[in-house]
C-alpha cells in the first residue's frame, strides 16, 4: 500500500474513532460538552445506555466523593440517582436500577488522561 493510501486509511480510522457517538439523543450533546469542560474525574466520566422499566435510559455514574449518579429518561428528564451521594445509595427513587437494567451500551467515555500531581 502506498504511503498516501495508508495515510488516507489512517485518517479515516482516526476520524471515526474521534467522531461523536452516533445513535444517542440530541439532548445528550450539551451534557457531554459540560462533562468535557470539567476537569477529568477519577474514574473518568462515562455515559451508559440501558433498558429499564420498558424505556431507554442513560446512566451517568457518580464521579467522586459524595456526588450522586444520574439516570436520565429518554427525553433527558432526570429519573433518579441510582447510587452515590452521602449514603452511597442515591436518592431512593430507583432502588431496583442495578437489578432491573438490561442491555448495557457505553455511548460515551471521557478519553482524556487525568492530570498528574
Amino acid at each position: 500500500m502506498r504511503a498516501t493510501a495508508r495515510a488516507l486509511v489512517l485518517s479515516v480510522a482516526l476520524g471515526a474513532a474521534c467522531a461523536p457517538s452516533v445513535g444517542h439523543p440530541d439532548w445528550l450533546a450539551p451534557v457531554i460538552a459540560e462533562l468535557e469542560r470539567e476537569p477529568v474525574a477519577n474514574p473518568p466520566a462515562s455515559i451508559a445506555e440501558y433498558e429499564y422499566k420498558g424505556q431507554t435510559v442513560y446512566y451517568l455514574p457518580p464521579r467522586c466523593c459524595d456526588v450522586p449518579s444520574i439516570v436520565y429518561g429518554p427525553t433527558g428528564t432526570i429519573i433518579c440517582s441510582a447510587d452515590g451521594g452521602l449514603t452511597g445509595k442515591g436518592d431512593g427513587r430507583c432502588p431496583d436500577f442495578f437489578v432491573e437494567r438490561r442491555n448495557e451500551r457505553i455511548i460515551w467515555r471521557d478519553e482524556r488522561s487525568p492530570a498528574r500531581k
